[in-house]
């Protein structure tokens, strides 16, 4: 069969699959094999790949057929053709079983990322059509997205009026500093009014209205940034001091980087964090794995007590 418009043979998934299959396997014989094909309609297949393209993709060598500098070219394309074609009908599968083809979750940023990569690392295996749309937010950023409907599912330490939440973990705090900072010079136990003449390291609540700021202590100077990344560079660099989950700068604490400040009182703070499904009754398949996978990391990758933990010796 020829195609109409352009008078060359149609090219079909098929042809391309047998192309892939000769060479994998090995030859004519074992890609028949392989394909459960006849010998004949594999090399039938290439016969036809050739027509199309109007030269040999195939050239032999001494007893073996070797691929020429088009069928090296084609090889590569039809490759990218076959993965393609098998992520469609991997979509099409899981859109038919009702599985969501987006997923879209809102993390507050103090969750920490050795929980929740590979819970996406899970999900992704199980789920590859399901494309996942991250939000990171700070303090009621998470929540705001819940309200409004953007989201499916939400990991925040502040459940909006109306849902529901499930406890998952709480963190704990301490109030760091880089070892140079001045408040690690005065060698005492620190009181707030120490740490109200020093600057304050707060990161910017993403919610819609912006006016939490948790942990202030409302001290003359303070820099405000909107990312947990960027704080935790300003403090290494002796930019102030901060209020840090300690599963947040473990690295940093151990390479001496960041060092706890010897508070008189409140040295540590705890955040309490809830799993919140937007639409717990009709949330679907791809909704309630990644919330089990996130619980099934949370419950394995995390030491008993998540703060003691996170100190060095």
């Amino acid at each position: 069969m020829f195609d109409i418009k352009s008078g060359f043979p149609q090219v079909s998934l098929d042809h391309w699959r047998s192309l892939v299959a000769v060479v994998d396997a090995g030859g004519y014989a074992n890609a028949a094999e392989a394909l459960d094909k006849s010998q004949s309609t594999v090399s039938h297949s290439i016969q036809r790949l050739e027509q199309a393209l109007g030269t040999a993709v195939f050239r032999i060598k001494g007893r073996r057929a070797v691929l020429t500098q088009v069928g090296e070219m084609a090889l590569r394309r039809a490759r990218i053709l076959l993965d393609e074609a098998a992520d469609i009908e991997r979509m099409a599968h899981t859109l038919a079983a009702g599985v969501e083809a987006e997923l879209h979750i809102a993390v507050d940023a103090i969750f920490p990322n050795q929980v929740l990569l590979p819970a996406i690392a899970d999900f992704t295996g199980a789920y590859p059509g399901t494309r996942v749309e991250l939000e990171e937010s700070i303090i009621s950023g998470a929540a705001d997205l819940v309200r409004r409907g953007h989201v499916q599912l939400a990991i925040t330490p502040h459940v909006p009026q109306g849902w529901l939440g499930d406890h998952l973990l709480r963190l704990e705090f301490a109030c760091v500093a880089s070892p140079d900072h001045p408040l690690h010079q005065l060698d005492r136990p620190l009181t707030d009014r120490d740490l109200q003449q020093h600057r304050q390291l707060v990161v910017r609540d993403s919610g819609e209205r912006r006016d939490l700021n948790v942990g202030w202590l409302r001290t003359e100077q303070r820099l405000t940034v909107s990312t947990m990344g960027t704080r935790i560079q300003a403090l290494c660099q002796g930019l102030g001091f901060a209020w840090s989950p300690l599963l947040k700068i473990r690295g940093e604490l151990e390479r001496g980087l960041l060092k706890p400040l010897p508070l008189e009182h409140g040295a540590r703070r705890y955040a309490d964090l809830y799993m919140v499904i937007t639409d717990a009754e009709g949330a679907g398949p791809a909704t309630l794995a990644m919330a089990e996978a996130i619980r099934r990391q949370v419950k394995y990758s995390l030491p008993a007590d998540t703060g003691e933990a996170a100190l060095p010796d």
